[in-house]
């Protein structure tokens, strides 16, 4: 037997870093949100005790040290489950791109061996076991929209914003997350985005006002570390995108638009000079139990 998840990627509408917390972590109020590129997760039920992991891509370990085979491993202990599982990632969220593409896939296996293992467990009780794994796992749990707080784990449920087109564009290379925070000094953030308008924003499913107060205090930061994310940035305004943010700790930048033939433009002028482009739908809505497949073989 074995069930297939879908694990789609999140951008931040939002990002702001409050302060340094005495645990060491930052406290964050983010608003994020899920789009139409996904990776797949297949989980086929061994009747041996271990966990075995493969990958389409030879950019993910493939061992303990990934998110998904560490959502097994956790699940496992903390329920006592003695069978095993074999996880294959089909990869297609690019890799170390502030998209919450290891998240997701660790997201995804909870779901699925949740169902697969007969645990019972709610979304909630996964996204508390999740919060051991990553930050943004809890909210990859119940994917949607929502405000997270905290280190990511403090969620509220937001409506979906209104439909569009979202470019996104990660050059070359990848980003790691601990080197941004590492760099990032909290007093001397120039402007803190407003979580309170972008709320505003979408529960009015306000298009406009969704560019207008668009913001993420690790940007500058990752801009200095790699100049080309601001390179980035600048030609998908010059190609006539609505509204354009780099996602989480980066290097990915997306743009906002509302029509498939600027989608299409902003693609063609990117590809020249950045790594992957890819031009998917907002999905923004919150995990259902659509996305299951189980069979039998």
């Amino acid at each position: 037997m074995y069930i297939s998840e879908k694990a789609p990627a999140k951008i931040n509408l939002t990002l702001d870093v409050l302060h340094k917390r005495p645990d060491g972590y930052h406290e964050l109020e983010m608003v994020m949100t899920t789009v139409d590129l996904a990776d797949r997760i297949d989980l086929i039920h061994t009747s041996h005790s271990s966990i075995t992991l493969e990958s389409s891509s030879g950019l993910v370990p493939q061992d303990e040290r990934n998110l998904a085979y560490r959502a097994a491993a956790l699940l496992k202990e903390k329920l006592g489950v003695k069978d095993g599982v074999h996880i294959y990632i089909h990869k297609h969220i690019p890799v170390a791109a502030g998209l919450a593409g290891g998240s997701s896939d660790a997201a995804a296996t909870l779901r699925g061996l949740n169902r697969l293992w007969n645990l019972g467990l709610s979304d909630d009780q996964l996204a508390e076991i999740g919060a051991e794994i990553g930050s943004d796992v809890p909210f990859c749990v119940h994917a949607g929209t929502a405000v997270a707080r905290g280190r990511g784990e403090i969620l509220t449920p937001l409506p979906p914003p209104p439909p569009c087109w979202v470019v996104l564009a990660k050059p070359g290379h990848g980003v790691s997350t601990a080197d941004v925070f590492g760099r990032l000094q909290v007093d001397q953030i120039e402007k803190h985005p407003s979580t309170e308008a972008m709320i505003e924003a979408i529960q009015n499913r306000d298009y406009e006002e969704i560019n207008k107060h668009l913001g993420n205090v690790l940007e500058p930061v990752t801009m200095e570390m790699h100049p080309e994310v601001r390179k980035i940035k600048e030609k998908m305004l010059q190609f006539g995108a609505d509204g354009v943010l780099m996602s989480g700790s980066g290097p990915t930048v997306f743009g906002l638009v509302k029509k498939e033939a600027r989608a299409k433009r902003l693609v063609n002028g990117l590809k020249g000079f950045c790594g992957q482009v890819f031009a998917v739908r907002m999905l923004g809505v919150r995990y259902q139990g659509v996305l299951d497949q189980i069979r039998t073989k």
